[in-house]
């Protein structure tokens, strides 16, 4: 079993952001997501994506949660989507995103989002479209919307991490919940194969998978992060790490790490449950930081 601990993270070291960087350096990501009923999702995984490192950010939700979206985070671009009867995002808001998505380097696509008819046409027509620039991140509903588009995700050689916590991944593996408990690992390789994608399984040990390599576990975290928000701040420093140059594996692992650091970090200031996602997010930078600067800051 590799673990992904301080000798793994010198072993594979994000790539540093040289100080004469733009923020269009940076890398640019757009998150999608969202809904009237939980509009502020996209706030949880936007601000990660920026405190990940990512220079420039656009969040695309139903338009009646956009205008208060844009205001509690001005950092962003906001893109106002067409909503079906429900109140989720409309089919047809795929050709708007497709647009979009074409001047960016990551697509977090999911947070906040339902499982309707709706989500599954529109996240095939948006998968449907392979960019060789674009890295996608799948998460929630997003994620299992695409369980029978394995062949699709392939598509994208590589450039699709899928975020499931094991009842996604029972979906996605069409089995029990207690099959995915009894053995996360080889259904975490399994999924990976099977969509030729980089695949993070959440739990208390999380199994980072991807084809072809050794999977890799991560045991940073604790029972605190089992909160609403928590996926979303994950999903967004997955796709910063991206943006800013990671690798889709490398992402994926820094992120699971430091997410899990993040909530210890909680853990130890306010306790075992009880504090909220938003307050994972002042914790990322520093978490980021080199080696020494983290023992220097008391991480």
């Amino acid at each position: 079993m590799t673990l992904i601990d301080e000798a793994w993270l010198a072993a594979n070291p994000l790539p540093q952001v040289d100080d004469a960087a733009d923020k269009n350096g940076r890398g640019r990501v757009l998150v999608v997501g969202g809904a009237e009923f939980v509009p502020g999702a996209l706030q949880l995984t936007g601000e990660a994506a920026l405190r990940a490192g990512c220079g420039k950010l656009q969040l695309a939700t139903v338009k009646a949660a956009a205008m208060a979206l844009g205001v509690r985070v001005p950092e962003a671009a906001m893109i106002a989507l067409p909503a079906d009867e429900e109140g989720e995002i409309a089919a047809q808001a795929a050709t708007i995103i497709l647009d979009r998505v074409n001047r960016c380097d990551v697509l977090v696509l999911g947070p906040g989002m339902s499982a309707t008819d709706a989500t599954r046409q529109l996240v095939a027509d948006v998968l449907g479209a392979p960019n060789g620039a674009l890295t996608v991140v799948l998460d929630a509903a997003a994620l299992t919307s695409a369980r029978e588009l394995a062949d699709v995700i392939a598509r994208h050689e590589g450039r699709v991490i899928m975020t499931p916590h094991p009842g996604e991944m029972a979906l996605l593996a069409g089995v029990e919940g207690d099959a995915i408990a009894a053995d996360p690992e080889r259904h975490a390789r399994e999924a990976a194969e099977r969509f030729g994608a980089v695949v993070l399984l959440k739990g208390k040990d999380s199994v980072i998978a991807a084809p072809g390599a050794e999977p890799l576990h991560c045991t940073a975290g604790g029972v605190g992060l089992a909160t609403g928000g928590s996926g979303d701040v994950l999903a967004g420093i997955i796709g910063g790490l991206v943006a800013r140059g990671a690798t889709p594996l490398q992402a994926a692992a820094w992120g699971s790490w430091t997410h899990g650091r993040a909530g210890e970090e909680l853990t130890r200031r306010i306790g075992n449950i009880g504090f909220l996602a938003r307050e994972l997010l002042p914790l990322i930078p520093r978490l980021l930081a080199l080696p020494k600067e983290r023992q220097k800051i008391g991480f």
